[in-house]
């Protein structure tokens, strides 16, 4: 691709020399070294691990070990996986996560359990551009018993702030549900801030970790969270569709009953009782026999970017997105994009959005003309995820350029506008 004078091609292969993590990316399966993949928020890499657990579980303890593997390893996956994601991850002590379901099981798990802690408060607060099935878990509850749920539009730069929820829950509200990091624009909450106004007002607050957990440092217990879920497929790397995990606060978990009363969330499982005596941990929240093989793959996955530490990879994840920016403002603003994420890194996750009329055949332009996968969301954003484990600066110089190259040749007008079902 040609250099420019403007931040020439040769910086990003400087910053990928001097990358303290650049040897990470060696341990992901990568077949085809020029595709430019900036969707890892949405599906990481496969690991290399991954794929030995795989044949570890599979062929070892599923197809030699047989039923004797439940008691030498299985049984307690969901807890012994959930506490490592919580030490490495999540700033949560032992006993409070477990992986298990997917995310909006489990958000429909939690904000029940905390709708029944709140008894004669009738309002749900949340998000009117949370991610969807948030919203859609949240209005289906609020229907089934009658309550309010009120939407309130935040500032997509800023996100919840502080100041935002106190004017917005008062002595009727039961739960407030919001998100991290904005699916949209990265913007990055302040839980602590944002607890501490929630629980004056004497609810309960749940937080979506999907687009933070595994890029940006979270502390559930030293912030006060009383409750929260995540998926593990981004940037956990676990595989399509691989568990999720959920984070009831120990203060909490001897006053939160969930909805579903499974016998992997009983106290005395196999004695095969009569009565349900939840077990008095986050184990509670277990459901029904855990996927064995998919939580084995969160772990490997999860080892990986430990193997890193969460520090290293959130600067480099900051690295990274500062670059784009700089990039953005010399080449895609005189073009007439916009920018759609925090010029903040302070207050940014690990994606970076741009804003431009044509975004949806910009998106398949790059992904059909040049090999770089990004993703595209409505109305007008191509969103660009910057995994830190396997991005480099060279995918993001070149992403920019052909971005670039793409707009001031009108090549997107190439590009059938037919939405496809996954963007």
């Amino acid at each position: 691709m040609p250099n420019t004078p403007l931040t020439p091609r040769s910086e990003a292969e400087r910053r990928d020399a001097a990358d303290p993590l650049a040897a990470l990316r060696s341990e992901f399966v990568i077949p085809d070294d020029s595709l430019i993949y900036l969707d890892g928020n949405s599906l990481g890499r496969l690991s290399k691990a991954s794929l030995a657990r795989v044949e570890e579980v599979v062929a070892g303890e599923w197809g030699t070990r047989l039923i004797r593997s439940w008691n030498e390893r299985w049984q307690t996956l969901p807890q012994v996986v959930g506490d490592f994601l919580g030490e490495q991850f999540l700033g949560a002590a032992p006993g409070q996560v477990v992986v298990s379901d997917s995310t909006s099981v489990n958000l429909y798990k939690l904000a029940s359990a905390a709708l029944d802690a709140r008894p004669g408060r009738d309002v749900i607060v949340s998000d009117l551009n949370n991610f969807p099935t948030d919203r859609y878990v949240l209005e289906g509850l609020a229907a089934a018993r009658g309550l309010e749920l009120k939407l309130v539009e935040f500032d997509e730069l800023l996100g919840p702030t502080a100041e935002q929820v106190r004017a917005v829950v008062d002595e009727r509200t039961a739960l407030v549900s919001l998100s991290q990091v904005d699916y949209r624009s990265a913007a990055l909450a302040d839980l602590g801030a944002v607890n501490q106004v929630v629980h004056e007002a004497g609810a309960l607050v749940l937080w979506d970790l999907c687009h933070s957990a595994g890029a940006v440092p979270i502390e559930l217990d030293a912030t006060g969270t009383d409750l929260a879920v995540g998926c593990t497929y981004k940037y956990l790397n676990g595989g399509p569709g691989s568990p999720a995990f959920l984070y009831v606060n120990r203060s909490l978990i001897e006053d939160l009953r969930q909805p579903i009363w499974g016998w992997y969330g009983q106290r005395d499982q196999f004695a095969m009782g009569q009565g349900y005596d939840p077990v008095p941990s986050a184990t509670r929240f277990l459901v029904g026999t855990p996927q064995v093989v998919g939580v084995s793959l969160v772990d490997a996955g999860a080892r990986v970017l430990a193997s890193a530490g969460i520090k290293p990879l959130r600067d480099k994840g900051v690295a990274l997105t500062e670059f784009a920016i700089g990039l953005f403002d010399a080449w895609l603003a005189p073009l007439g994009f916009t920018l759609g994420s925090p010029r903040d890194a302070a207050v940014r996750g690990s994606h970076v959005s741009v804003r431009h009329p044509e975004a949806y055949r910009i998106c398949r332009a790059l992904i059909e003309q040049h090999d770089v996968v990004p993703d595209f969301r409505t109305p007008d954003r191509v969103r660009l995820g910057m995994a830190p484990a396997t991005t480099r600066f060279v995918d993001v110089w070149d992403a920019f350029d052909a971005m670039r190259r793409i707009v001031e040749t009108r090549a997107y007008e190439q590009v059938d506008p037919t939405r496809t079902d996954v963007t």
